[in-house]
């Protein structure tokens, strides 16, 4: 039986960059680092908002296929408080969310920005 979501794993190709955006940007906290010398990669733990984020930073693969969109995982969805005061806020940090807009079937503010490795990302009030 399913008890709930354990985590989430993401692969990164820059430690840093994947970090200014989960960390600074959306507000995750690292709690534990592994790195791994026989995989070529470092795991880096973020925890927040009941959600634990794996980031495995290792630039050796491939980008992600974003367009056309491909079978699997679409994209991660936030709720947050506020959409607007977030957008601008991962502005000044200079990624790029989309224009606001207001979601078609709930009529609730939303807007999408991608992680540095072009993840896409839905923040949803």
């Amino acid at each position: 039986m399913i008890k709930g979501l354990h985590h989430i794993a993401i692969i990164c190709s820059d430690k840093q960059k994947s970090l200014r955006f989960y960390v600074e940007g959306l507000g995750f906290k690292a709690f534990r680092s592994h790195v791994r010398p026989e995989h070529h990669d470092e795991i880096i733990m973020l925890e927040g908002y009941g959600v634990v984020l794996e980031l495995f930073v290792d630039d050796t693969h491939p980008p992600r296929v974003t367009n056309p969109e491909a079978l699997g995982l679409r994209h991660l969805a936030f709720k947050v408080d506020d959409v607007e005061m977030l957008s601008e806020s991962l502005k000044s940090l200079g990624f790029c969310p989309e224009p606001i807009r207001r979601d078609s079937f709930t009529g609730e503010k939303m807007t999408f920005v991608k992680d540095p490795d072009g993840l896409p990302i839905e923040l949803h009030e």
